[in-house]
């Protein structure tokens, strides 16, 4: 083993609304004191209930990705377990996200996108 993930780190237009948007997906603590970090306008955290930390970082000008366009490619995404599929697409939705496909209800998952347009998908465990 080289290192160890620190974190995962989403570009966007504003950390600070996209680290909230991803709290009320996870939890946690929005811009928590870390040695490792210097939070500002330019960057936003967030340390989650699980241990994992999101970073998030200003770029400018920023083009989100736009799924499934592959000249505009998602990059990576992340996957969310969640017991019920339902609940969590609808909680998500309420928070800002934007759903990208459901799967006719023929799978266990959806896509969503978050506020700055990175898709991620709920996945029913």
């Amino acid at each position: 083993m080289i290192a160890n993930l620190q974190c995962v780190v989403l570009d966007c237009a504003e950390p600070l609304e996209l680290a909230g948007f991803y709290r009320s997906l996870l939890g946690g603590a929005v811009n928590q004191e870390d040695r490792r970090w210097a939070v500002g306008e330019e960057w936003a955290t967030l340390h989650t209930p699980s241990g994992l930390v999101l970073a998030f970082q200003r770029v400018t000008p920023y083009q989100p990705p736009r799924w499934p366009d592959p000249s505009r490619p998602q990059q990576f995404h992340l996957d969310f377990g969640v017991p019920d599929l339902d609940q969590a697409q609808e909680q998500a939705l309420a928070a800002g996200a934007t759903l990208l496909d459901d799967g006719a209800g023929e799978r266990s998952w959806s896509v969503l996108a978050d506020p700055a347009g990175h898709p991620f998908c709920l996945v029913r465990h």
